[in-house]
């Protein structure tokens, strides 16, 4: 048996009853989910790897390592330093501008079930690329979430079991992989005290600002290109719809220009 833990973040919000537009307040136009993933044996490695990034900056006083506070070359050098690590990162991101109007708006207006929906294609993604990871032995994954105090664990529980007992009356096109994950092992941690929720964050975050524009209409996607080589691939070397997935599909998910630039980044050729 090879097992694995991966570390969960957010970025965004999951709200789109008035989205940002400029620099004027509103909701986050994206909301990204991410996951930072290792193998049990590196996972022990977790808190020297956060500590190594925090030495690169010495004026900092805390270990709680958050990308929102960082400036833009720590930014920078935080991504190159999780690009250099032994890891995977996994990125689903929605741009919750596709909600309003459409059937599925009351919906997703109910507490947690964007959150649920994005987490479904996030282990839809990890557990099929740990299955082809592990190759002929067993896979376990175990998933730590950052705890939220607007999410209802409990809820996300029973989402995950109706879909493992096949219980849904729509079935989807792809599934999570259960042979690789069991929900008993989902825990919820706080962030500050976990190096691997900290450094799910970096890659959350680092995907997230490369699509949410910035109040002056602008995009980062400098840390996203950064962190390419740590995003999970499918077996042609495709980033896209694997390591950095976006919901709905990048054909319908009103991108801008500077977004197809990057799905194309993220496309071998």
């Amino acid at each position: 048996m090879k097992y694995y833990t991966a570390y969960i973040d957010e970025a965004g919000d999951e709200g789109f009853g008035k989205l940002a537009a400029g620099p004027v307040g509103g909701q986050s136009r994206w909301f990204a989910l991410g996951a930072c993933i290792v193998t049990r044996e590196n996972d022990l490695k977790m808190p020297l790897w956060r500590d190594n990034i925090l030495a690169r900056f010495p004026l900092k006083k805390t270990r709680d390592l958050h990308f929102r506070d960082l400036k833009h070359e720590q930014k920078v050098v935080a991504c190159q330093e999780v690009s250099a690590l032994p890891l995977w990162g996994c990125v689903t991101i929605s741009h919750k501008v596709t909600i309003p109007g459409k059937r599925y708006e009351d919906t997703f207006k109910k507490k947690g079930y964007l959150y649920n929906y994005m987490l479904r294609w996030l282990l839809e993604r990890v557990t099929d690329f740990l299955h082809r990871e592990s190759g002929a032995s067993p896979a376990s994954v175990k998933i730590v979430f950052s705890r939220r105090t607007n999410t209802d664990y409990l809820t996300m529980k029973d989402y995950l079991i109706l879909m493992r007992d096949e219980r849904e009356k729509i079935r989807p096109v792809r599934s999570i992989n259960w042979s690789v994950l069991d929900v008993a092992d989902i825990v919820v941690e706080t962030h500050s005290k976990w190096a691997g929720l900290q450094l799910a964050d970096i890659i959350t975050s680092a995907i997230f600002q490369a699509f949410e524009p910035n109040v002056y209409g602008n995009y980062e996607p400098t840390y996203a290109k950064i962190l390419k080589p740590r995003l999970l691939a499918d077996r042609n070397g495709n980033c896209l719809n694997s390591g950095l997935t976006p919901v709905p599909g990048w054909t319908k998910c009103a991108a801008e220009k500077a977004h197809l630039e990057l799905f194309d980044y993220f496309t071998k050729r």
